[in-house]
């Protein structure tokens, strides 16, 4: 059998070093679904994305969450996500880097959201996880007697 992808990838390279550019590097299978799902990224209104590191690097990124209703309306809660190369078939890492007094957020940022951990499938997406974040913020529910 031949070996059809292997020979394209070195004429690929033949062509890059003769034209004098350095060899581009590989996207893994976790970066180019991120890229995917960043592109088709529906954000709230009241929520951002920044990357701190350039769009270089999709694997670090932030998302911000500024509530514009129930309690925590008015606040600004920014959630750094670090994303593994074997995305989605492990879940992204997500902190909370502001301090708050949330039943789902601990004092170390670490944030309890079922699909962040048992929940968590490769169907899933970036989209799906700060939907997750933001209804954190602005879903209570209150019990009385």
């Amino acid at each position: 059998m031949i070996k059809l992808f292997k020979v394209k990838e070195k004429q690929r390279e033949l062509a890059e070093n003769a034209n004098g550019k350095s060899p581009i590097k590989k996207q893994s299978a976790g970066e180019l679904r991120l890229h995917k799902d960043i592109s088709e990224l529906n954000l709230h209104k009241t929520c951002t994305m920044a990357f701190p590191n350039g769009k270089d690097d999709l694997m670090k990124f932030e998302v911000t969450i500024r509530p514009d209703e129930g309690y925590y309306r008015g606040g600004t809660f920014v959630f750094s996500f670090q994303i593994s190369s074997i995305y989605p078939h492990e879940a992204p890492k997500v902190k909370c880097k502001t301090k708050v007094y949330h039943p789902n957020i601990d004092l170390e940022g670490n944030v309890c959201l079922n699909i962040l951990r048992e929940d968590w499938k490769p169907v899933l997406n970036i989209n799906t996880i700060i939907y997750g974040l933001f209804h954190l913020f602005t879903v209570l529910l209150f019990f009385h007697d």
